[in-house]
């Protein structure tokens, strides 16, 4: 496993992220123990959930399978660098009571304690602003983070699904406030939804914030999703993001050649939409969110992959990016 900085911090973080989306919706508790155990064993460190996981009636069970996990012990805690998230509201029925949601200084507290009881810990390591709160003005936000660090209950803080002008404006606001501010962005980013490159990802190098890809496969749009669907073992494929895509007359088009360019260099599509990620600037690791064992040892080779100038330019002519702005829309 390679290792790198998150962001401007002295954390050492792998390249590889586990994302625990699935557990105790799509991967079993005992399957999800056994992937933890197995990402530690593959030198993978850092762990990422969200206090939502596990949705509709069992949101939060991600975190509790978590919880579960470092009970065992083993020094399986202090070897991980926990990330989870706040934002979303945790009522079953999505009507939640007024501060039950968002970034208010209130919601942060509360969240931040639910969550830490659900993973029986002391602390998390790195806490993550799911979403942009319009609402409630940064210095709330930062004053309310401030104390969690000063406890000692969070040690680093992110933000998912932010403009780059949020990170400069979160940023800045936490300089004021003389507070590290935001180390992480994590957002939609792969070969297939290059936005991010507009403003995001240059936003987040000019202010040393790490970029966390999530849906790094794009759904499974970027897994071998034509391959899957014509030998029948398609799963993903069938609903989601990916069926969607395949839908689309061009997005078919873009994935058939995408397939056809690997079948001629004897690649997987999976593990070449992750080394395209890992060869791009900025990028801390793409989250991976494996149901398998299969699936988790496929991710860590993507790591050792390396991909030839030659291919990344044709990767270019099949998936264009959009380009930095302001050279994206204007001379």
């Amino acid at each position: 496993m390679e290792y790198t900085q998150l962001g401007r911090t002295g954390l050492k973080v792998s390249r590889i992220i586990l994302g625990t989306l699935n557990f105790g919706d799509q991967t079993t508790e005992a399957d999800g123990h056994t992937i933890m155990d197995a990402a530690h064993a593959d030198g993978i460190n850092v762990f990422d959930t969200a206090n939502v996981y596990g949705f509709g009636e069992n949101k939060g069970r991600g975190e509790k399978i978590i919880g579960r996990w470092f009970a065992k012990g083993g020094g399986r805690r202090e070897k991980t660098v926990l990330a989870t998230k706040g934002y979303i509201n945790m009522a079953p029925d999505n009507k939640p009571w007024p501060n039950d949601e968002k970034l208010s200084a209130l919601n942060i507290r509360q969240s931040v304690e639910a969550s830490l009881k659900r993973l029986q810990t002391d602390h998390i390591d790195l806490y993550q602003f799911h979403h942009v709160d319009r609402l409630t003005p940064w210095e709330e936000v930062w004053q309310a983070m401030d104390v969690l660090v000063q406890q000692g209950k969070v040690l680093y803080v992110g933000s998912s699904n932010h403009a780059g002008w949020h990170i400069a404006k979160a940023n800045e606001r936490a300089a004021r406030r003389s507070s590290l501010g935001l180390v992480s962005e994590q957002c939609i980013y792969n070969l297939a939804e290059r936005r991010a490159e507009m403003d995001v990802i240059p936003a987040a190098q000019d202010y040393g914030v790490g970029v966390i890809p999530w849906s790094p496969l794009h759904g499974g749009l970027l897994g071998g999703a034509i391959r899957k669907e014509q030998s029948g073992s398609a799963r993903r494929t069938a609903t989601g993001r990916s069926k969607d895509g395949l839908a689309n007359g061009k997005v078919r088009e873009q994935v058939q050649s995408y397939e056809d360019l690997l079948d001629k260099h004897g690649l997987e599509p999976g593990e070449v939409a992750l080394a395209w990620l890992l060869s791009r600037p900025g990028i801390t690791g793409p989250v991976v969110g494996p149901r398998t064992l299969d699936q988790l040892a496929s991710a860590v080779r993507a790591v050792e992959l390396k991909l030839s100038d030659e291919l990344l330019a044709s990767l270019d002519e099949i998936f264009p990016g959009p380009g930095p702005t302001p050279e994206a829309f204007a001379w």
